[in-house]
């Protein structure tokens, strides 16, 4: 089997544009990927077609081999572009493999430790902007099942918070403690944007609202004040998600700096990367949890990962999503007793519908973090995609 051609789609989907491609084989079958990176979508698809000579006339199936010729004839290996490039495509070719073996990909991974994942949800708070309005969505969204709910309480915020800011945000957090009750996690995100002294603060602020974890509350790259941090406070930190290849992702594991690892499939180096983050991780004793917040294909992808690893704990998840999601993709997985479980579909398990992308082109986004549009991660028309 050969590799006859790579073709790339982009997809408005809101709050980003989505970047999914296909790779075709000369036996007929398809495989799909996805390369989603915010806010930097044609820079994928141009790095993506690329390798596009590259990749034609290869066997699919030596997904191995493939990904170390990209990484290593591209002199500048890593990177958010390249690495999303090489994620994407490293997903379309474990669902052309799973699709040629007749298996969805989890089985060709070693096989399900799981019949479902445990969830935690984001973009459950859309639209709120005081207190008492995430209260309202936080028991909103727990009084449909669910038992996991993580946000950024931060509002604009760079790197300082002004001590009412830092009441504020706590105080907004304990009013959803009190309100969802003790049997639901809270996990409280910060986007990698304060200093030493306010992760601090707010760490310790934190404390007795008995957090999950905090995610990314340092600016990436300083692994080693991501240390001192974890030597100062009692909760539990995550971070990981920018981290664009597993060798990354692997030094923030040995260090010791966290006690959640959360790489994202879309920018880890795909299904192949993903699997050897989550088993150096487990060597270590530390849990995974991925980053998931972007499409159909990256969610699959990551489902049959981590449906095969013991060291798992929650996977991302939007709960809601543009009304037109069913319109451009099929998926397969779905919800029971509180859990995201996989079909037993080859491949990943998801196919696209590209006579619906017309509709939905590319719309440039920009980043709303720092400008008071940080709740703004849906359309008031959003809704459960699964």
């Amino acid at each position: 089997m050969k590799i006859t051609d790579v073709k790339t789609y982009v997809v408005d989907m809101y709050r980003a544009n989505f970047v999914f491609l296909e790779i075709e084989t000369d036996e007929g079958i398809t495989g799909v990927g996805e390369a989603t990176l915010e806010y930097r979508e044609q820079a994928v698809v141009q790095a993506i077609q690329d390798w596009r000579e590259f990749l034609i006339g290869k066997d699919p199936l030596d997904t191995e081999l493939i990904q170390m010729h990209l990484e290593r004839d591209t002199y500048w290996r890593y990177g958010p572009v390249l690495s999303s490039a090489l994620s994407g495509i490293d997903i379309a070719l474990w669902d052309i493999k799973g699709k040629y073996y007749g298996a969805p990909v989890y089985q060709l991974l070693g096989g399900k430790v799981r019949e479902g994942l445990p969830i935690y949800v984001n973009a459950w708070f859309a639209g709120a902007k005081t207190t008492p309005e995430f209260v309202e969505k936080a028991k909103e969204t727990v009084a449909k099942g669910f038992r996991a709910l993580k946000w950024d309480p931060f509002g604009s915020a760079y790197l300082n918070l002004t001590k009412q800011e830092l009441v504020d945000s706590i105080d907004r957090v304990a009013a959803i403690r009190e309100a969802v009750g003790n049997g639901v996690d809270l996990l409280i995100e910060c986007h990698g944007r304060f200093n030493m002294t306010t992760s601090v603060k707010i760490a310790r602020a934190l404390e007795g609202l008995d957090v999950a974890f905090i995610e990314e509350p340092l600016h990436v790259g300083r692994i080693d004040l991501y240390k001192r941090l974890k030597d100062q406070i009692n909760i539990p930190i995550a971070a990981g998600e920018r981290c664009y290849s597993r060798h990354e992702a692997c030094s923030l594991i040995e260090s010791g700096a966290v006690d959640v690892i959360q790489p994202d499939i879309c920018h880890v180096g795909g299904i192949t990367s993903l699997k050897k983050v989550a088993s150096a991780a487990e060597m270590n004793y530390i849990n995974v949890s991925p980053h998931n917040p972007m499409g159909a294909g990256a969610n699959a992808a990551t489902m049959h990962v981590m449906n095969t690893c013991m060291n798992f704990t929650y996977l991302e998840t939007m709960v809601n999503d543009v009304d037109w999601r069913k319109d451009v993709v099929t998926e397969t997985c779905y919800m029971k007793d509180g859990l995201l479980c996989l079909s037993d579909a080859p491949g990943i398990g998801i196919e696209l519908h590209k006579e619906a992308f017309d509709a939905h082109p590319f719309k440039p986004v920009s980043l709303r973090h720092y400008d008071g549009r940080l709740t703004e991660i849906r359309t008031e028309n959003s809704k459960n995609w699964f």
